[in-house]
């Protein structure tokens, strides 16, 4: 009898490579770098050449970082392993696609409705929403049994949790194809079905949008609001904190999607935080918000006084 060790299993290439992302933003370029560490052909598309060139710059700087930690080398960004460019039809080869563009229904259902256009039809369509239900986004196109959501979280390469939304015609193909390429990433994954802002922001943005209200009202200062949550509730940041790293404009929005999507008046976002967006303070991507993070010190704007 042989007892020497089986060779290790030739990895084949799986059906959904290359991957690519839509959108360089602050979660695509952290979904971009989650598949390069990953060692998974990604296409990156941005229609901004200096956002690409700041994602990749950044990736390669994640890359290096996570690779001085794990004990597996890291093949960094921008060589076989990523593609980048500003055109949309570099993503017709892709096996699955992972669409972060801004939350706004017009733009993403225009951009479903061109991909659905340009991509093979095996391809799968992952939606990077925050509450846009999926079921509007598939209806502009003609697979919306291969259209789900997967809603990633910032800080995207960190959060090892991600939101599943399966749409009402999203078939069980389709969610096997997305569940092997999360488990793939190294994400764990949480099944919801298809509803304005799911489970997670459904609820978060109630607390993010009345803990705003409460420092608008001056009850506490906003440290004081996000310390209650730390010391008193374990949360490893108040929702004053996360509001800013999510950012203020994407907590705007959000919202606002909420509002005119369940018809609710409890998601009408407080005046302060218009205020914030209005006068381009969105948080950490702008250097102040709700804080002021280019003196480490609080906002005047959501100061209690």
């Amino acid at each position: 009898m042989d007892d020497s060790p089986s060779p290790p299993p030739t990895i084949q290439a799986r059906p959904f490579e290359p991957v690519a992302v839509i959108g360089a933003g602050t979660i695509g370029r952290g979904v971009a770098e989650c598949l390069c560490r990953a060692a998974i052909p990604v296409i990156v598309v941005d229609r901004s050449r200096t956002a690409l060139d700041e994602a990749q710059r950044e990736i390669a700087r994640g890359l290096f970082y996570s690779g001085m930690f794990q004990p597996s080398p890291v093949k960094p960004a921008g060589r076989a392993e990523a593609t980048w460019t500003t055109d949309l039809d570099a993503v017709r080869e892709a096996g699955f696609v992972i669409e972060n563009i801004p939350e706004d229904f017009v733009m993403k259902r225009a951009m479903f409705a061109e991909l659905d256009r340009i991509c093979r039809d095996d391809c799968v369509l992952a939606a990077n929403t925050s509450a846009i239900p999926i079921g509007r986004l598939a209806a502009a196109t003609a697979r919306a049994d291969r259209i789900l959501g997967l809603h990633f979280m910032n800080p995207v390469p960190l959060t090892r949790i991600v939101e599943l939304i399966v749409g009402a015609r999203t078939s069980e193909s389709t969610v096997a194809a997305a569940t092997a390429l999360l488990a793939r990433i190294g994400k764990q994954w949480v099944v919801v079905r298809d509803s304005p802002g799911f489970v997670s922001n459904r609820i978060s943005m109630l607390m993010i949008n009345e803990a705003i209200r409460t420092a608008e009202e001056g009850i506490a200062t906003v440290e004081s609001i996000d310390e209650l949550f730390r010391s008193g509730f374990a949360h490893k940041m108040g929702p004053l904190e996360t509001a800013d790293l999510i950012g203020l404009d994407t907590v705007l929005q959000t919202l606002e999607v909420l509002r005119e999507e369940l018809g609710d008046a409890k998601f009408q976002p407080s005046t302060l935080l218009r205020q914030l967006v209005d006068s381009g303070k969105l948080g950490r991507k702008s250097g102040a918000g709700l804080y002021d993070y280019t003196t480490d010190g609080l906002s005047n704007a959501g100061a209690a006084r």
